[in-house]
């Protein structure tokens, strides 16, 4: 089993903080594995008895009776009260299986999240939720507590700890995981064409029929369509107005902004697709469209398109997002103007990443292996004309340096292996 330190931390920092832990991300990412096995064999590690675990699946037919909610919190509320000096923690997976229940007494419907903000106020009781599918996604459930939670956001395999249990020559690896991405149920398949049934598996039994029934989508091929685009464009600037047009030239019946806009919302609530704002450095605002859009893994997006388009230039900038993002920076699409030339001409500074009052620029280079290329991406980096740290990661050099003008050369591996530091 791989270790996922990274997020299991985050989760032992918010032991007993009195909010319930809301685990999310993309279905298949591996939240179960991380709070039922890593997070108990922590709380195993340190003490705490098994029978103190209490442990609900609410998608294995042995718990089908606990989605009631009422049925749930009484069951929980006997254990707990037995001896309310002893500590208990609630595991419940899969929480969109439960249902919403009428409570005769009051005459009004009752949800889990309803049972479960009555047990978060026993103080010997620490509450930790998983869920993610067509009924309810990640996102929703977050919400659902409105600000009573702790959401811990997960996502797919990172390169570090990807390469943390393949090992090996360091570049082969990376080769393999520009391919095929970080999916944890990958590690099960050991051929190229074991590793691309799986993801096309997951994608089209697991993620389209989940954003199909989700949100009763009628048009599937236009879906469909949708995530082709977004995977044949990652990195691109667009808007719903303009992915409308290009779909319209295609469709058997013409469809509508509003219901792009719907779809491209929903892709995002699934966490199968981010999305990536525009920034004015200098104006300091941001611009309310195009935005750019990434897929969540290189994987998934790779087999989106059947492997045809294996750019690695958008690939590399794709895992770049992923990787700030995952590390919980702020990151924007970053602009400036060039105001040397008559018609002011806009630059466009690949991510502006914030860390709460930090901020630094990052542009991504495949290769910089001549001087035009070179003069083209640092020249962006050097309008903002400030004194904020600026980093362009290459895939093209040996080891990480600072070039005459104070900018940080970063190699792709170093940056993802967290071998340098960005603030």
């Amino acid at each position: 089993m791989i270790k996922r330190d990274f997020y299991l931390n985050k989760i032992i920092e918010r032991m007993w903080n009195g909010n319930i832990k809301v685990i999310t991300g993309i279905r298949r990412g591996g939240k179960s594995t991380l709070l039922f096995n890593l997070f108990k064999e922590y709380l195993l590690s340190t003490g705490v008895s098994e029978n103190h675990i209490i442990e609900i699946e609410l998608d294995n037919r042995r718990f089908y009776k606990f989605r009631d909610p009422n049925f749930l919190c009484e069951y929980v509320e006997k254990i707990v009260e037995e001896d309310k000096n002893d500590k208990y923690y609630l595991f419940i997976d899969e929480i969109q299986f439960t249902k919403k229940v009428k409570d005769k007494e009051n005459e009004v419907e009752v949800s889990i999240y309803d049972m479960l903000n009555e047990l978060k106020g026993y103080s010997n009781l620490d509450c930790y939720v998983t869920g993610s599918n067509s009924k309810m996604l990640s996102s929703d459930i977050a919400t659902e507590f409105r600000g009573r939670s702790s959401q811990i956001k997960v996502y797919p395999f990172s390169f570090e700890e990807f390469y943390s249990y393949r090992g090996g020559e360091v570049r082969e690896a990376l080769d393999e995981y520009m391919l095929y991405g970080g999916m944890p149920g990958l590690i099960n398949e050991s051929t190229s064409e074991d590793k691309r049934k799986y993801l096309k598996n997951l994608y089209d039994e697991i993620y389209i029929k989940d954003l199909v029934e989700h949100e009763k989508v009628q048009r599937q091929d236009v879906l469909e369509e949708l995530l082709d685009l977004l995977a044949s464009s990652i990195g691109s600037l667009t808007n719903a107005n303009k992915i409308t047009r290009f779909i319209n030239t295609k469709a058997s019946s013409k469809i509508s902004d509003d219901t792009i806009a719907k779809y491209l919302k929903t892709t995002i609530d699934a966490f199968l697709i981010s999305e990536a704002r525009r920034y004015d450095v200098k104006g300091k605002r941001y611009f309310d469209y195009p935005n750019k859009y990434y897929y969540s893994d290189i994987g998934l997006r790779n087999i989106r398109l059947n492997y045809h388009q294996i750019d690695y230039g958008y690939i590399m900038e794709n895992m770049i997002y992923n990787e700030l993002i995952r590390r919980g920076y702020s990151v924007d699409v970053g602009v400036v103007e060039n105001r040397s030339t008559n018609n002011k001409k806009i630059k466009e500074i690949d991510f502006v990443v914030h860390n709460f009052d930090k901020k630094i620029y990052i542009q991504s280079a495949f290769r910089m292996d001549d001087q035009k290329k070179m003069e083209s991406e640092l020249h962006s980096l050097k309008l903002t004309a400030d004194f904020f740290k600026k980093i362009v990661i290459r895939h093209d050099i040996p080891t990480t340096f600072y070039d005459d003008d104070g900018i940080m050369h970063c190699r792709l591996i170093d940056f993802l292996l967290n071998n340098v530091e960005l603030f």
